[in-house]
């Protein structure tokens, strides 16, 4: 369903250790804005929600709402190296079209709501 790359995993394990916080997971999510229509969400947190589908991904507790997994089904997650420093890059075979940075995008069935100002 999602698939997080090795050296991507191993960024959110040392990221997570960082925070300190014991029972912290990755939440990963979908919402309307962005250049093309929806935005990925994706960060750390502690409490899950009835609507939630937790799963265990590359040995991360990985949790994504109801309504965001219809977009991610096959979303891989990964993180690349740069000499401007390092982050994370995410394909996903359900966009159909992306905006030029990567973080907004929309489906063939839904456009959401792209930002006005973009």
């Amino acid at each position: 369903m999602i698939t997080i790359s090795e050296s991507a995993s191993e960024k959110i394990k040392e990221m997570l250790e960082e925070e300190g916080t014991p029972g912290l997971f990755l939440r990963i999510g979908v919402k309307e804005g962005g250049c093309t229509g929806f935005s990925y969400g994706m960060g750390f947190d502690d409490e899950e929600n009835e609507n939630d589908k937790s799963m265990e991904v590359a040995d991360l507790k990985v949790v994504v709402d109801d309504e965001s997994l219809k977009y991610l089904f096959g979303l891989i997650i990964d993180w690349k190296e740069s000499a401007m420093g390092g982050g994370f890059t995410i394909e996903n075979p359900n966009a159909t079209a992306t905006c030029g940075c990567g973080s907004s995008f929309r489906t063939a069935a839904a456009a959401g709501k792209p930002d006005s100002d973009c």
